[in-house]
């Protein structure tokens, strides 16, 4: 007798070599053409579906969840969930994955390598040379904030909070603090170099602040107004965190004044529709939310949900579950 397949809403373009591996446990719904959904349109596609695979466009929450009564498993394509109503996830017995690990060491090249841009204004200069403008050499021409032998500080250590600290203590000599929720074990702050601040000190001491922690509602505009004006006017902020951590209107009249030195950043509020005024500011870099964007990495995320997915069915249990259902 046939077993008929569970129904899958994969919902953005991903890798062919994973679309096949689902495909043999899977009846598939695919968005090959990789359209951002409406809410509308995903409860559409979503009826009838007892799993899907999602990123961060697809916001799984009460509407869509009190209309898709079958669904069982939302599989993300990152490590961040904020896409999804956790708690309306669980009171509808939907299970939720995540995929950390498999990206942490490329996101904190990332952030690493956002940081150092930001402090040595990579951009400003190049943008400076394709205009035509360098016509001479002077000393104190882009002159910028060390990297080695400063102080970095990092807000949230995780896994990619400990990486980054990693490279700025082994490999550029920094002084390295560290605020979160809870101290690291002492094993783990000595083999970071890192040591433990308050958030006060933190904003205070540190020459680059990195933002790894993770977007909940709790920590909405953890870095604003306040938090900036404590920060030294030589610094750097770099976020690779979460759109919403950092009041980016804060951010953007900080940057104007000279209240820190520059920004960096990877996430904004309202993504993809952030902010323009940070396209008229010199003192900031930025990227389109792409701190795991390698393809190995990207691959490896893909893969992992897909296996979340593919566990469920075959035994009840996830590799990595953000919710007890």
């Amino acid at each position: 007798m046939t077993t008929l397949k569970p129904k899958l809403l994969i919902a953005r373009k991903i890798y062919e070599e994973v679309l096949t591996k689902l495909e043999k446990h899977f009846d598939v719904d695919y968005n090959s053409a990789d359209e951002v959904f409406s809410k509308t349109e995903l409860i559409s596609r979503l009826k009838g579906k007892a799993a899907a695979m999602t990123t961060g466009t697809e916001r799984i929450d009460e509407d869509v969840l009190k209309e898709c009564a079958q669904l069982k498993i939302c599989a993300n394509i990152a490590v961040g969930y904020n896409n999804f109503d956790v708690s309306s996830m669980t009171a509808h017995r939907v299970q939720g994955t995540n995929t950390p690990d498999v990206l942490t060491e490329t996101t904190a090249d990332f952030g690493f390598a956002l940081m150092m841009a930001t402090a040595r204004r990579l951009t400003e200069s190049e943008h400076f040379l394709r205009k035509g403008l360098w016509d001479k050499w002077s000393l104190d021409m882009f002159t910028s904030a060390d990297v080695h032998s400063s102080t970095l500080g990092i807000l949230g250590m995780g896994r990619i909070g400990q990486a980054i600290a990693k490279r700025g203590a082994h490999g550029f000599g920094m002084n390295v603090i560290y605020h979160n929720r809870s101290k690291l074990d002492p094993s783990l702050e000595e083999a970071c170099r890192a040591r433990y601040v308050s958030k006060e000190e933190l904003l205070k001491q540190s020459d680059h602040l990195v933002l790894v922690l993770p977007y909940t509602p709790q920590v909405h505009h953890t870095i604003g107004e306040n938090e900036l004006k404590m920060m030294k006017p030589t610094a750097t902020l770099t976020n690779i965190a979460r759109g919403g951590i950092v009041d980016d209107s804060a951010l953007i009249k900080a940057l104007k004044a000279g209240v820190i030195a520059a920004a960096g950043l990877d996430v904004f509020e309202n993504e993809p529709k952030f902010n323009n005024e940070f396209l008229g500011l010199s003192n900031v870099v930025l990227t389109p939310h792409i701190a795991s964007a390698s393809t190995k990495t990207r691959t490896a995320m893909a893969h992992l949900a897909a296996d979340n997915l593919i566990a469920y069915f075959e035994n009840g249990q996830v590799l990595n579950p953000i919710n007890k259902v």
